[in-house]
C-alpha cells in the first residue's frame, strides 16, 4: 500500500465522481428549479387519493419531499444508498475471510424484509401521510414518545456519520498520500453543498449514479479478481480444509457467531427495523405518488441490496484465495481488517489503469450517498419532530428554510469534527454508537408495539422500551468488555503465514474457559435485536394490560397495521388513538 500511488487515469475517474455530485446539486438547485412548471393542485381526499403532508408551502414541499412526485427507480437507488455504505464494502469481505462462508445466507432476510415492510408497516405510514415516521408515535401514543425517539435518532446519526467519512478518506489516503484531514473536509463540503442546494431531488438523483458506480466497482473487481486468481479450481477444497466452507450451519447454539438461525431471524429484524420505520427510509417512501410505487421501490431496494451484499460476500472468498497462505494482518501488511480489500485491489488488479480509481470512487460514492441521505432526512426530523413536534413551534416558510439548511450545515460541521478526532476517540465513539444502536432497537420495538398491539398505551410502551434498552445494553456492553479483557475466545478460523516472504510468525491465540463468563455475554450479536424487540413487546404489552389499556373499540384503525384489522371489534370507530 505504501509503494502504490494513484495514476492520472485513477484521478480522472475519481474526480469525475466528485464533479458529477456537485453538478447534480447545481442542476436541481438552480437550473431545474428555475424551469419548473407551476404545480397542479394537490388531490382531494374525495378523489380517492391521499393528500400529501403539507410542510407549509410549495417550495418546502418541493425541497423536502420533491412534491411527492419522484420516480420509482431513483428512490429505490437512494434506498440502497441509505443502507449500504463504505462500511459494508470494506467490512463484509473480511467477515467472510475470517469467519467462513455461512454469512452468505444474509441475502435471505434481506429479501424477506420486503413482505413484512410492504404489508405490515408501510401501509400505516402511507394512510396517515406523516411528514416523518416519528410523527406516528405522537398520533398513536404521546408527543413525549415522539420527542425522545427523535432526539435519539439525531444523536445516533451524529455518532454514525464520522465512520461514513473516515473510511472513504482512509482508503483514498492510502493510495494517494493526500492528507486524510483534507480528504475528510472535501467529503463533507461536497456533500453538504449539493444537499443544501438541491434538496431531496438532488440527493435522490445523485444517489442513482453513485449507487451505480458502487455496484460497478465491486462487480468489476469480483470479475477481474476471479480471472486473475490462480487457485480457484481448488478454492472449495481449500475453504473446507481451513474450516471456512459453510452453507447451512443449523447448529442451535446461540453462541456460534454465524448460523442459519441467527442470520435469518436476527438479521431479518435488523434489516426490517431499517426499511420499515427508519426516518431516512420512510422519508423516501413518502416522496412517491402512490403506495404501489412505494412498494415497487422497496422491492428493487431489497433485490439490489441482497445482490450487492452477495457480491461482497464473494469478494471475501477471493480474499481467502489470495491470502490463504499469508494472512496480511499477521504479516504486518495491514493494521486492521478494514484495509484488507484495498490491499487486495492494489495487489491483484492495481496495475490496470483506472481500476483503483474506480474502486475508491465506489467507496466514496457509497460514503457520499449515505452522508447526503442522513443530512437531508435528519434536517427534516429536526424541523418536523423537534421544532414542530417537541417545541410546538410553527415557523414561517422563511424560518423553516433557515432551520433545515442550518441543520445540514451544523450536522456537517459536527460530523467532520468528530471524524477528525475519530482515531483518538474511536473507543469512546464505538461505545456511544453501541448505546445508540441499542436505543434504536427499542425504537423499532415501540413502532411494532403501536402497530401490532391495539391495547398498548403510553405508559406500557415507555416501560417496555426502557426494559428493552436496559437488557440489550447490559448484554452489548457486557460482551464488549468481556471480549476486550480477553475472557472470550475468538471464533476466527485458522490462519496461515507459511507462504509469506521473510520471517513471519503467526501469533497463536490463547484458549480461555468461557464457562466463567455470563452466558448472555457469549451470545452471537445477531440475536441482540431479537432479544431487545421481544423485551419491548412482551413488557410493553403486559404493562399496558394492567395500566388502563387503550380501548380497542375506540382506537383509530388507521394507526394499526392492516394485518390485524380483521381481529378488531366490528364497530364504528372515532379518531381517538391516544393511549
Amino acid at each position: 500500500m505504501d509503494i502504490f500511488r494513484f495514476g492520472t487515469v485513477d484521478y480522472i475517474v475519481f474526480l469525475g465522481m466528485l464533479i458529477l455530485s456537485t453538478a447534480t446539486g447545481i442542476y436541481y438547485g438552480y437550473i431545474k428549479k428555475s424551469n419548473k412548471k407551476p404545480e397542479e393542485p394537490l388531490p382531494s381526499i374525495s378523489s380517492g387519493e391521499k393528500r400529501k403532508h403539507d410542510f407549509g408551502s410549495e417550495k418546502l414541499n418541493e425541497y423536502l419531499m420533491g412534491s411527492g412526485s419522484l420516480k420509482v427507480f431513483p428512490v429505490s437507488m437512494s434506498l440502497i444508498a441509505s443502507s449500504i455504505s463504505g462500511v459494508s464494502i470494506l467490512g463484509t469481505p473480511p467477515e467472510v475471510y475470517n469467519y467462513g462462508t455461512q454469512y452468505w445466507i444474509i441475502v435471505v432476510p434481506i429479501l424477506l424484509e420486503y413482505f413484512i415492510t410492504a404489508y405490515i408497516y408501510l401501509p400505516v405510514f402511507w394512510t396517515l401521510q406523516v411528514g416523518s415516521s416519528n410523527e406516528y408515535l405522537e398520533l398513536r401514543f404521546h408527543s413525549s414518545i415522539r420527542s425522545i425517539v427523535s432526539l435519539i435518532f439525531v444523536l445516533g446519526v451524529l455518532m454514525y456519520l464520522p465512520f461514513l467519512i473516515y473510511l472513504p478518506a482512509l482508503s483514498l489516503n492510502q493510495v494517494s498520500g493526500i492528507n486524510i484531514y483534507i480528504i475528510e473536509a472535501v467529503i463533507v463540503v461536497v456533500c453538504v453543498f449539493y444537499t443544501i442546494v438541491g434538496g431531496l431531488k438532488a440527493v435522490v438523483h445523485t444517489d442513482v449514479w453513485q449507487t451505480v458506480i458502487m455496484f460497478v466497482s465491486v462487480i468489476v473487481i469480483a470479475i477481474l479478481g476471479t480471472i486473475y486468481a490462480t487457485g480457484m479450481d481448488s478454492i472449495f477444497d481449500d475453504l473446507d480444509q481451513r474450516g471456512r466452507l459453510e452453507f447451512f450451519n443449523i447448529d442451535p447454539s446461540l453462541y456460534v457467531r454465524h448460523t442459519v438461525w441467527g442470520l435469518v431471524f436476527g438479521e431479518s429484524l435488523n434489516w426490517i427495523s431499517f426499511s420499515a420505520v427508519n426516518p431516512t427510509v420512510v422519508h423516501r417512501y413518502m416522496s412517491l405518488p402512490s403506495l404501489n410505487k412505494a412498494r415497487a421501490s422497496l422491492a428493487i431496494y431489497c433485490v439490489g441490496s441482497a445482490g450487492f451484499i452477495f457480491v461482497c460476500t464473494y469478494l471475501g472468498v477471493l480474499l481467502f484465495e489470495k491470502y490463504k497462505d499469508c494472512d496480511p494482518l499477521s504479516a504486518g501488511l495491514i493494521t486492521n481488517d478494514d484495509q484488507m480489500l484495498s490491499l487486495f485491489v492494489v495487489q491483484s488488479v492495481g496495475d490496470i489503469y483506472g481500476l483503483p480509481g474506480l474502486f475508491i470512487a465506489g467507496i466514496f460514492g457509497a460514503g457520499l450517498s449515505s452522508l447526503s441521505v442522513y443530512y437531508n432526512s435528519t434536517s427534516l426530523v429536526i424541523l418536523e419532530d423537534i421544532f414542530r413536534g417537541c417545541f410546538k413551534m410553527r415557523p414561517s416558510e422563511r424560518m423553516s428554510n433557515i432551520i433545515v439548511k442550518s441543520s445540514i450545515i451544523v450536522i456537517g460541521v459536527l460530523s467532520m469534527a468528530l471524524a477528525l478526532v475519530l482515531e483518538k476517540l474511536s473507543g469512546i465513539l464505538s461505545v456511544c454508537t453501541a448505546v445508540v444502536s441499542i436505543t434504536a432497537i427499542a425504537a423499532f420495538g415501540i413502532f411494532t408495539l403501536g402497530m401490532l398491539v391495539p391495547w398498548a398505551n403510553t405508559l406500557g410502551t415507555a416501560i417496555g422500551a426502557l426494559a428493552g434498552v436496559l437488557l440489550s445494553g447490559w448484554i452489548t456492553l457486557g460482551s464488549q468488555f468481556a471480549a476486550a479483557s480477553g475472557q472470550l475466545n475468538s471464533q476466527k478460523r485458522p490462519m496461515s503465514v507459511d507462504g509469506c516472504d521473510g520471517n513471519v510468525t503467526l501469533v497463536e491465540s490463547t484458549w480461555v474457559n468461557e464457562e466463567d463468563v455470563l452466558a448472555l455475554y457469549r451470545i452471537s450479536y445477531h440475536w441482540l435485536i431479537l432479544i431487545g424487540v421481544t423485551t419491548v413487546l412482551v413488557v410493553g404489552s403486559l404493562v399496558s394490560l394492567v395500566t388502563k389499556p387503550t380501548n380497542i373499540r375506540t382506537i383509530n384503525p388507521d394507526l394499526l397495521s392492516p394485518v390485524i384489522h380483521r381481529f378488531l371489534p366490528k364497530k364504528k370507530t372515532n379518531i381517538d388513538g391516544q393511549g
